[in-house]
């Protein structure tokens, strides 16, 4: 009888631990989802990659700061570049995403199986990821992605455009 008693314990006592573990653990994500803007706009990142020489580009951007880097695999070659960004730039950036449109651009499939240049976009919120491979045949919401792009051109150094 005893034997009993202390598993009957053992399961009351790690069903309410495991009660207390998962309440406190809800209310952390509640507290930190309420005070974010879920289509603010977080991370941002371009790149072309593929062709017969494994070219790629590729840009990253958050909200202080903006990375690239370019090369190549066949001949070995690989550069990086990195700087701040002010919030003014992020701010026009991120002027030129519609984050309502995000679910609604299509992807294409990818062309690298056959030597192509894959281009994809990456565009982050609090409340989601969104990827895009070769979303330029979608011609009605990739006008907003093309903007992005040539305004990061304006930004990135000319051996990284």
């Amino acid at each position: 009888m005893p034997t009993t008693k202390n598993i009957h314990l053992k399961i009351l006592f790690s069903i309410f631990l495991l009660s207390v573990f998962f309440s406190c653990d809800s209310k952390k994500q509640k507290q930190t989802v309420l005070h974010k803007n879920p289509d603010e706009i977080t991370f941002i990142s371009v790149s072309h990659i593929g062709g017969t020489l494994g070219e790629y580009r590729i840009i990253k951007v958050k909200k202080d700061s903006i990375f690239t880097e370019i090369g190549a695999t066949a001949n070995h070659t690989h550069k990086e570049w990195a700087s701040s960004v002010n919030t003014d730039t992020w701010k026009q950036l991120t002027s030129y995403i519609n984050s309502k449109d995000l679910d609604y651009i299509k992807s294409s499939p990818s062309q690298q199986s056959v030597d192509g240049i894959d281009e994809t976009f990456q565009i982050r919120t609090p409340k989601k990821s969104h990827i895009y491979v070769n979303s330029f045949a979608d011609t009605i919401h990739y006008k907003q992605l093309q903007k992005l792009k040539e305004h990061l051109d304006l930004i990135l150094p000319k051996e990284y455009q």
